[in-house]
Formats: structure tokens, sequence, C-alpha cells
């Protein structure tokens, strides 16, 4: 299998191409930890593989269900043979490939800053703004960003591209729609569980703002 990776690059499909990217990255790691083993981590190479090839494909669908790629300058098989695999062993160590899963998919494309279409159900940061078509308000702009709730402290954060999407110290993340005021500051205007009643919201206060109907992640 790895001789298959490594005859014709050229010819890789995107799967391919995250495998090859995460097997190199796995075999620097060992080489450069003398107590990580590959083989005995995984009873055998041939399950080191297969653990790989797994997760390969998973992040593969998951891309092709959620990464607006028409939103990026670099070809998607080359890219990602280029940084998935140092992408994927920051989420995951690499005697632990099994343990790869949902959230872990959505950790390496965020590393990845890939462009992902933003919908309901992805932990999925958000910040967008759009000016006010009513000239005659002292708000200027409108703006959309997710928040959540600091579980300890009580406090709500923003939740930036920076941060992780399952830190168990906050809450789940909700959308803050602010008005942008001439000095720069934000009027709090009110909170909603989803981007679609925040954009409404808006929508509502200032007919005509240009705010995305469905916003992307890393737009480029």
């Amino acid at each position: 299998m790895a001789q298959e990776l490594e005859d014709k690059p050229e010819q890789l499909d995107p799967a391919a191409s995250c495998a090859l990217s995460l097997r190199e990255a796995c075999l620097k790691s060992a080489a450069a930890n003398p107590q990580l083993n590959l083989s005995e981590s995984y009873n055998g190479m041939d399950e080191f593989m297969r653990e790989m090839m797994r997760v390969a494909n998973l992040f593969e669908a998951w891309a092709c269900a959620h990464v607006v790629f028409e939103e990026m300058s670099e070809v998607w098989p080359y890219f990602i043979e280029e940084e998935f695999g140092d992408a994927c062993l920051k989420s995951i160590l690499p005697g632990a490939l099994a343990e790869f899963d949902d959230s872990d998919r959505l950790r390496v494309a965020l590393r990845l800053r890939l462009p992902i279409q933003a919908d309901e159900k992805l932990r999925v940061p958000v910040d967008v703004r759009a000016p006010n078509p009513n000239g005659g308000s002292e708000i200027r702009e409108f703006r959309i960003h997710t928040v959540r709730d600091d579980l300890d402290e009580g406090d709500v954060a923003p939740f930036t591209t920076d941060d992780d999407p399952f830190d168990e110290e906050f809450g789940p993340p909700y959308f803050a729609l602010y008005g942008v005021v001439d000095d720069g500051l934000l009027e709090h205007i009110a909170d909603r569980d989803t981007y679609s009643e925040s954009l409404s919201l808006a929508q509502k206060l200032a007919p005509g703002v240009a705010l995305p109907l469905k916003p992307i992640c890393f737009a480029q």
C-alpha cells in the first residue's frame, strides 16, 4: 500500500493524498521519538496502514460535505498532501489514530484554515459584518459573531477560529448580533441560537443589509 501511495503522486485522489501526508507525519514523529513504536501501537504495520486509510477516508468524506472548494486558491489534493498529516497530529497522537472521530475532523479542518460552509449543526466560528443601509443611523455596521459561555467564570467569550470547538470549559456556541458605531465600539443587540435567526433579526432592523445568507468560515 505504501508503495502504491508513492508511485504516482500526480494521480493521487484526495483521500490518498491525506493518507500519504498522514503516513509521512507519523513516520517522522516515530523517528524523532524513540518511545513511539508504530508497529507495537497498532499490532503491526498493516493495522497502522488500515487506520491511516480510515482516517484519510473519513476526513475526505467530511471535506466533500462541508468545504467550499471554490473558495480555495490551492489545488486540493496537493494542499492536503502537504498539510494534512501535521495538522492531524496536532489533534491526535500518532499512536492513537483509532480514536479519530467526527470532532477531530472539524478540529483538523479549522487548523488547516479551510473555507467551511457554516450550518446549524457544525460548531464553526462565524464573524461577518455588513454596512447599515440606513445612512441616518448611528450604527454604521451590523456584525454577527459566534460567542459562548465560560462555564467557570460565567462570562461570555468570543468563539474564534483559534479556539477548540469542543473545549469543555465552554458551552456550545451561539450567535450575537451587534451594531458597530462610529468609534468602532460594539453595541450588543441580541443573542440567538442559530445564524439564520440572527440574520433574520438584522434584516428586520435594517432591510437590505448585505450579510451573507450562508457564511463561510475562512472565506478567501
